[in-house]
């Protein structure tokens, strides 16, 4: 990748957000966001629709001369829970291109000996004055809601099993185990939101759960592309760790990942704030909704949880464990290498400053004066400062008759005790 921009020097290695060497933050608040989903899932439990506890539904137009929504929306539940004999929740709807509507949810109603669900049905249309046309009942027996729910657990566990296989044939069983930690990851997310949120778990949450899964993993994989291509060779060459080998490839994919992330959530954000504005409750908005959930989710472990696990994963092995002690080895001996000699260079330096400062004095010192001899009754006292100037001075010949005398030419006269040259 080319370019001075962020990408770049991300890809490059010029800039790097240390995302492994960070892992045990990364873990604490996904932990702390798993616990909280979980705790929510058992205490205010999921919100299951019509579709998966079966029961029946009553949707019919609501009008103004009806009275005002508080007041009807108690009407039709008292008139509701006195035919069905139980509980019924009344939504009152409403959108900007579709008419306002009340939806009415109840128990499984029986229809023999008698019809529970017709006697509800008609009851509304004499007490509100609704046309038959306009009365939308609808029924589901609970077999077919315990039907889809376990084909849907199958359908998870099946697609975790696939993408488990995949991995570790395509790339090894560590990054499987790594992929698949990140896959609960967004699914115990997912579900901790609906169940914080209260909002409804229908069949169609459960195909747009399947469906960030695949984005999610799409997304691991791509890292995970990376980091084996970065990590090639590792053993040989010995150029760095493997976290630090994963933690650039991360890096190097980071800036795609945003994009695509963001690419992808745009419409979705879309459909859910303007086309459930606009359009109302329904099919489209339980899609939206755990769609704009799940790729958040996918693309926070995707960079957070995947590749963190699988780096802590590859550091146990002993191979991978011998070279970050070898290479945690060569960067103290080039530290403590470059200490020394920085602490020899300024001994050097103190040491020469030192050594001018006590030659100085000596080398310029001017001739003592004779005043300094003075006469005693014993003799001749010469001065401290007198005995250490003769001792740095070289000694003067006595006379100028005993300095030695340069040669004149080939009859010089030769030093005593000098061999003669053999010709």
């Amino acid at each position: 990748m080319a370019g001075g921009g962020i990408a770049g020097r991300l890809y490059r290695g010029d800039v790097s957000v240390n995302f492994v060497g960070r892992q045990r933050l990364w873990y604490s608040i996904s932990g702390l966001i798993v616990l909280v989903s979980a705790i929510a899932v058992i205490v205010r439990k999921l919100n299951f629709s019509v579709e998966f506890k079966g029961g029946s539904t009553f949707q019919f137009p609501y009008v103004t001369s009806q009275g005002s929504i508080p007041q009807v929306q108690g009407e039709i539940s008292k008139l509701v829970n006195g035919i069905a004999g139980g509980d019924a929740t009344v939504q009152y709807t409403t959108s900007t291109l579709l008419k306002s509507s009340w939806l009415v949810t109840t128990k499984a109603l029986p229809v023999s000996p008698v019809n529970i669900s017709q006697k509800v049905a008609t009851a509304l249309e004499s007490t509100f004055h609704i046309p038959a046309a306009s009365m939308t009942p609808n029924f589901v027996g609970p077999t077919w809601g315990s039907q889809i729910t376990s084909k849907a657990i199958e359908a998870l566990i099946i697609f975790l099993i696939v993408i488990v296989a995949y991995l570790s044939i395509a790339f090894e069983w560590r990054m499987a185990v790594a992929a698949f930690v990140a896959l609960i990851h967004d699914i115990v997310i997912t579900i901790g939101v609906y169940a914080l949120t209260g909002f409804e778990v229908s069949p169609t949450t459960v195909i747009g759960l399947l469906t960030i899964l695949g984005y999610s993993l799409y997304d691991t994989v791509v890292v995970f592309d990376k980091v084996r291509e970065n990590t090639a060779g590792l053993l040989t060459t010995q150029r760095s760790t493997y976290s630090d080998a994963a933690n650039l490839a991360l890096n190097q994919t980071l800036v795609r990942s945003i994009n695509t992330s963001l690419t992808a959530l745009i419409p979705v954000a879309s459909i859910l704030f303007v086309g459930a504005g606009l359009l109302g409750a329904g099919t489209l908005k339980d899609l939206a909704l755990v769609l704009f959930v799940g790729m958040l989710s996918g693309t926070y472990s995707s960079i957070f949880i995947a590749t963190p696990v699988l780096a802590d994963l590859k550091e146990r092995q002993p191979e991978y464990k011998d070279l970050a002690v070898k290479i945690k080895r060569r960067l103290a001996g080039g530290r403590r290498a470059a200490d020394t000699g920085s602490t020899s260079a300024a001994s050097a330096v103190t040491a020469a400053g030192t050594s001018a400062e006590d030659q100085e004095p000596q080398l310029d010192q001017p001739a003592e004066p004779d005043n300094d001899i003075e006469d005693d009754n014993d003799g001749v006292a010469v001065s401290a400062a007198a005995r250490a100037a003769d001792s740095v001075r070289p000694a003067r010949p006595a006379n100028p008759a005993s300095r030695p005398q340069p040669r004149t030419g080939g009859s010089a006269q030769r030093r005593p005790g000098a061999r003669k040259k053999r010709r």
